[in-house]
């Protein structure tokens, strides 16, 4: 759940030669997927459509027997779309990783303009950013700052087909192959159940849609039509975006008028053990303090250790409670949800009282 056209997320840095090793190979899926789709338009020959794989056949087949589509009609409007190198391009890691830095990161998004930004949009949609607020327990400077971040407040929702995008990546992109193919479905399915055509949404390269830059089956689960006019409109709608990004934070966990980080004091090197623990908080008081990390943190409370690495910089630590973590529900990303947690507390502290 974040491109800008695309969803913008840190590059991860392996930490063991099985990672390294996993990167490698997606990478050369990826390189060979691309050779594979360009090689018609090289050899002047026209580029092959989504409906000349025969993956892609048998999928609309399943579509026909298990939801009661036709599969000629998917066919016909597979047959309109081709594998998009573009997609493959962007969905594949690096070739040398990016070292981890969160001053990079972080520079993306806490800047001037989209403070700014968030400031005029809250301003703009306050009724409907307080009804979420008060519905759902999230306050109003979370869900400004997940739609600042994911699409400068609805300016940069995407311009791939998803239909396309999905396509390409369910049928040409092996390492998430599953996933995609998924996705794909969940599209279809999205599209019959609100009558939009397919072929006509616009998204990101991963087949993100909208305002929110929710997949199709995020959409599905969580959407919700808030502002009152039957259908659920993530591209055009920004209450339905608004109430949409509320219900999945509380679906996932939010708990209203708690904590989300703080920063870790104390030692400031911390065991690694602290770290490979995870961004699930399993962390407790008297763990931190046999490690010399200072905390306020209840007897019973559980916190994850946050490293924010920037190279030549002295490593942030953060204690991320519970809220934290669902934030990372919707980008799987320490960084991102740092990203959100502190554009979210400039936004509140410039806006007026």
């Amino acid at each position: 759940m974040v491109l800008r056209n695309t969803r913008l997320t840190p590059c991860p840095s392996p930490r063991s030669s099985a990672a390294l090793s996993r990167w490698v190979l997606a990478g050369l899926f990826a390189l060979f997927a691309t050779s594979t789709v360009a090689a018609g338009k090289n050899a002047g020959e026209k580029p092959p459509s989504l409906a000349d794989d025969e993956a892609v056949v048998g999928f609309a087949r399943e579509m026909e027997q298990r939801h009661g589509f036709h599969a000629a009609t998917l066919l016909a409007q597979f047959a309109q779309l081709h594998p998009n190198p573009r997609v493959l391009q962007l969905i594949k890691p690096p070739a040398v990783p990016q070292q981890r830095s969160w001053e990079r990161y972080r520079s993306r998004f806490l800047n001037e303009r989209r403070i700014e930004g968030g400031l005029r949009f809250r301003q703009q949609h306050r009724d409907r950013l307080t009804r979420a607020s008060a519905l759902y327990g999230v306050p109003e400077e979370i869900i400004v700052a997940i739609i600042g971040i994911e699409t400068e407040y609805g300016r940069n929702t995407g311009g791939f087909r998803v239909l396309e995008a999905l396509g390409t990546l369910a049928f040409h992109y092996p390492p998430r192959a599953d996933f995609f193919r998924t996705e794909l479905e969940q599209f279809l399915l999205l599209s019959r159940e609100n009558r939009l055509d397919p072929l006509s949404v616009k998204g990101s390269f991963a087949g993100a849609i909208g305002i929110p830059q929710f997949m199709p089956g995020s959409q599905r689960r969580y959407a919700v039509d808030f502002d009152g006019d039957e259908r659920v409109d993530l591209s055009g709608s920004v209450g339905d975006a608004i109430g949409s990004i509320g219900r999945f934070l509380e679906q996932h966990g939010w708990q209203a008028g708690k904590p989300i980080a703080q920063p870790a004091r104390g030692n400031t090197s911390p065991p690694a053990e602290l770290i490979e623990a995870g961004i699930r908080p399993s962390l407790g008081r008297r763990e931190l303090h046999a490690a010399g990390i200072d905390n306020e943190i209840g007897e019973e409370e559980k916190v994850a250790l946050i490293d924010l690495a920037s190279p030549d910089k002295e490593v942030e630590y953060w204690l991320g409670h519970d809220n934290f973590y669902v934030i990372t529900r919707y980008n799987r990303s320490s960084f991102y949800a740092m990203s959100v947690f502190q554009l979210a507390e400039e936004i509140q502290r410039r806006s007026p009282r």
